[in-house]
């Protein structure tokens, strides 16, 4: 099981900046110490490159954030300053999301992540909410491209709608976008996936997980996917400072669970994006994010010690 990062290609954000920038090189050095995965198997990906990109964003967009010549309200709705890194930083974290499907497509039945990713807010000709890149529709139309998959189904977890992938997508019917998410939430205005769960504040783990449930079985047993890129928010969780879900980490492992236990049983390769989490202290989120790799090691088999996830 291949883990692909970035985390060094660091995004320079002013003092007090709310995005926790740094809990993308603590979750590598946790899963580094876990002791289930090999040295190599975690990969720096090649950057996302403007053929890529360009399937699912507006040629004038990408030459804008290319330049940096975004006015000064497009990039208040993104969120970050720009800067060459932003840009650079932005083309990697997609670029890792096209390598996890390609790496879970030619292991067959098989299971990567993105140890960042899940950019699911930014549109065909803008970016918002911290999204410059949309990695999960980029890496769709790609192995679509590319003939590696046919029937990609995107599983969105993270507590806010996918609604930059849900626009993007919206005339593809092979590419199925789901998304279970606060309906009081960010973005306030929410486009139409093809399968949205809106849910109310406080849903806890119970609802939430039969919820998940009823959406596992629309996408596996009647859409059927020959591929699942799942966005593993951390933000469903109780303590995190942008989500009202109310979620346990121990419901958010049973989703994990559930998810990846169900492409496995159903023998869809599955590609990993670790989306939102900003809980406080910022060691929640990354044990959290931890938690959903060290499942997918357990049921797709990873490297180091064999797959034998020990506690995290």
């Amino acid at each position: 099981m291949k883990l692909y990062y970035a985390d060094h290609f660091v995004l320079p954000l002013p003092a007090g900046h709310r995005f926790p920038m740094e809990k993308y090189s603590r979750l590598r050095e946790r899963l580094s110490a876990s002791g289930v995965f090999a040295a190599s198997d975690f990969r720096v990906p090649d950057a996302a490159g403007d053929t890529e990109i360009l399937r699912a964003h507006d040629a004038g967009y990408l030459a804008r954030i290319v330049a940096g010549t975004l006015d000064a309200a497009q990039m208040r709705r993104i969120g970050f300053p720009w800067s060459p890194e932003m840009v650079e930083r932005s083309r990697r974290s997609a670029g890792a999301t096209l390598a996890a499907c390609r790496s879970a497509l030619e292991a067959g039945e098989g299971c990567a992540a993105n140890l960042a990713g899940g950019t699911h807010h930014a549109h065909r000709d803008f970016g918002s909410g911290f999204c410059v890149f949309n990695d999960a529709a980029i890496a769709a139309l790609a192995m679509r491209a590319e003939g590696r998959a046919r029937r990609i189904a995107i599983i969105d977890c993270d507590v806010h709608q996918g609604d930059g992938s849900a626009a993007i997508l919206a005339h593809e019917p092979e590419v199925f976008t789901c998304s279970l998410h606060g309906a009081r939430n960010f973005p306030f205005h929410k486009q139409a996936s093809d399968l949205d769960i809106e849910l109310p504040d406080g849903t806890g783990d119970a609802a939430y997980l039969a919820a998940l449930d009823g959406a596992l079985g629309r996408i596996f047993d009647g859409f059927r996917p020959d591929l699942a890129i799942y966005l593993a928010g951390a933000d469903p969780y109780e303590g995190d400072r942008l989500g009202r879900l109310s979620l346990s980490m121990a419901g958010l492992a049973a989703r994990d669970e559930r998810v990846l236990g169900t492409c496995r049983m159903a023998g869809v390769p599955v590609a990993i994006a670790m989306a939102g989490g900003y809980a406080s202290p910022i060691d929640d989120t990354v044990a959290i994010h931890a938690g959903t790799v060290l499942a997918a090691a357990r049921l797709f088999g990873a490297g180091g010690n064999g797959g034998i996830a020990p506690d995290a």
